[in-house]
């Protein structure tokens, strides 16, 4: 079977098992937000936390409990990256530098996973196993946490609070993210990826030379990565190393993993609404810009730049992981940059001109296909929000959307979410041209440099966390700078997408008409689709011109 024919299979069975997961998957995650049973270990947890778990929050309260919890896990996580020389399992490394620990504590919570520098060189045990990885659980947790909480608001009627964030947060950890993260961590310690707690060992290569290494429990780290769409990996080289990636079917799971729990939760959302016609609607549009990326992707890095140059030098297989082939990592790449994983198995920067810009343009779609676990769901409603206010617009009518109202103060509501992404987008890349510190960063000249910028502030401020590899991004500009916009890309939209669930919450339900727009047939989902397309090309096209598709024409 030719390379192509191969890669195509990938594809589907990847596709076929993301479909047969989505109904089971959904329903459960329906049936853990919305039971009213407790767990005995999670009564234990209230209890240490001094939380009634059957009381409810107004989206105010929700939020700032959401603030207080991730202030609190950036100050614990930097704590102990300043103190790591002090505690067990440092394996003799010293303190992270203050700047690397404000961005990497910035970075874990918020879900992004930005790494700047080479974790089997710089974090010993202790600070991966239980800073990093208990992040991994925790920013995943708030994130589903947060889509529920939206959801809730456009199921229920003239009420004034949104669920309770603690029990949101510890369910989503013990009921879905814990036994999921088992589950991988097995599979790809079978499969041969390392889990071990042993020091620093001498390895001979096949050079002849030895080299030094640092193993660790990477399986479970792995696996949390990847389910939770984190991205922060254990090794510099992160998926496309193999004690951490070793097969081709274990590429083929982690891609599965961070996929999945964003392709499930339209049908929760379906569920929790009353009505699974319009969780079909979001998850198809969710695979039609899928399949588009992939497809555009995979079209670009398979016939190469038009410029011939780098193909008869053989500069576009450069940073390619030749275990796993371009198709298989075509997809992968697709994956990591449409959800806010930012894991990768090959390198980004080494992809073609089109190709990289399209793996840009699918973080600055709002990683909604299906995107970050929680995150994608709420981007994505809010991005419906918008559309049926448009179409109301086009036929004179009041929008409506799962039969409540989208009057002045949601629409501002939703309109200031879409905004405060390509704000902090545009503004962080601008400041990082304008700074002689932040373009001494950049090792690239000319388009693709800028690219570069491009590319590391898109995936801050979307909490990706993949980058263009020609960028230094361990400075002391780039570590303040891009841990600032982690920060503002991941609790600012958050805390206006909560302020629009409180508002729709307290509306009463108003009975579809003649007039209403159905939000579960064919025409909605193209019209989503197209909205979406037409927001981030309006808003982005500028950046992209004078990039990669500068680069492209070049």
């Amino acid at each position: 079977m030719s390379t192509t024919g191969a890669g195509l299979l990938f594809l589907l069975s990847l596709i076929v098992a993301l479909a047969a997961a989505y109904r089971p998957l959904g329903d459960y995650m329906h049936r853990v937000y919305e039971s009213r049973h407790h767990w005995r270990i999670e009564r234990v947890l209230y209890r240490c936390i001094g939380v009634d778990p059957d009381s409810e929050q107004r989206w105010g309260t929700y939020a700032r409990s959401v603030l207080a919890f991730s202030v609190l896990s950036i100050l614990a996580l930097y704590g102990l990256q300043r103190l790591q020389g002090h505690l067990l399992g440092s394996l003799g490394m010293k303190a992270v530098p203050p700047a690397m620990s404000w961005n990497t504590a910035v970075s874990f919570a918020t879900n992004t996973n930005w790494q700047a520098y080479s974790g089997e060189s710089t974090m010993g045990h202790l600070v991966q196993t239980f800073g990093l990885a208990v992040q991994n659980f925790a920013s995943a947790a708030v994130g589903i946490a947060v889509a529920v909480a939206v959801v809730r608001g456009f199921a229920r009627k003239q009420a004034d609070t949104l669920g309770n964030f603690w029990v949101d947060l510890v369910r989503g950890t013990t009921r879905i993210l814990l036994p999921g993260a088992t589950i991988g961590a097995l599979l790809l310690a079978g499969g041969g990826a390392i889990q071990t707690f042993a020091g620093h060992s001498t390895w001979h290569n096949l050079a002849g030379g030895t080299q030094a290494f640092t193993p660790g429990a990477v399986a479970s780290q792995e696996a949390i990565k990847d389910l939770g769409t984190n991205g922060g990996g254990p090794f510099n080289a992160n998926s496309a190393h193999p004690f951490e990636n070793p097969t081709a079917w274990t590429n083929w799971l982690t891609i599965f993993m961070l996929l999945v729990i964003g392709f499930a939760l339209p049908r929760t959302f379906g569920r929790m609404v009353g009505d699974n016609r319009q969780g079909y609607a979001i998850v198809a549009v969710m695979a039609l810009i899928f399949l588009g990326s992939t497809a555009v992707t995979l079209t670009a890095e398979l016939s190469h730049h038009a410029n011939t140059v780098p193909t008869a030098v053989s500069a576009a297989m450069e940073g390619r992981e030749a275990r796993f082939g371009v198709p298989d990592s075509s997809v992968f790449a697709t994956g990591t940059t449409l959800t806010s994983t930012g894991s990768v198995d090959s390198m980004h920067d080494s992809y073609s001109a089109i190709g990289g810009g399209m793996l840009i343009a699918n973080i600055m779609f709002g990683e909604i296909a299906p995107g970050g676990v929680g995150s994608g769901l709420y981007g994505i409603l809010v991005l419906a929000v918008i559309t049926v206010f448009v179409a109301g617009l086009m036929v004179g009518r009041t929008p409506e959307y799962l039969g409540k109202k989208i009057g002045a103060r949601e629409i501002k509501l939703a309109s200031l979410y879409f905004l405060a992404t390509p704000m902090c987008v545009l503004i962080g890349t601008a400041i990082a041209m304008g700074f002689p510190a932040g373009r001494a960063a950049i090792f690239n000249r000319g388009a693709h440099g800028f690219s570069e910028v491009l590319y590391a502030y898109t995936s801050a401020a979307n909490n990706n966390g993949s980058a263009f590899a020609g960028l230094n991004a361990n400075t002391h500009f780039n570590n303040t700078a891009l841990g600032m916009t982690m920060a503002l890309g991941r609790f600012l939209p958050m805390i206006l997408v909560l302020g629009l669930a409180g508002a729709l919450a307290r509306q009463r339900t108003v009975p579809v008409t003649a007039g209403t727009l159905p939000t579960h047939r064919p025409q909605f989902v193209g019209m989503l689709t197209g909205v979406t397309v037409i927001l981030v090309a309006l808003t982005y096209l500028p950046m992209l011109a004078l990039g990669p598709l500068a680069e492209g024409i070049h």
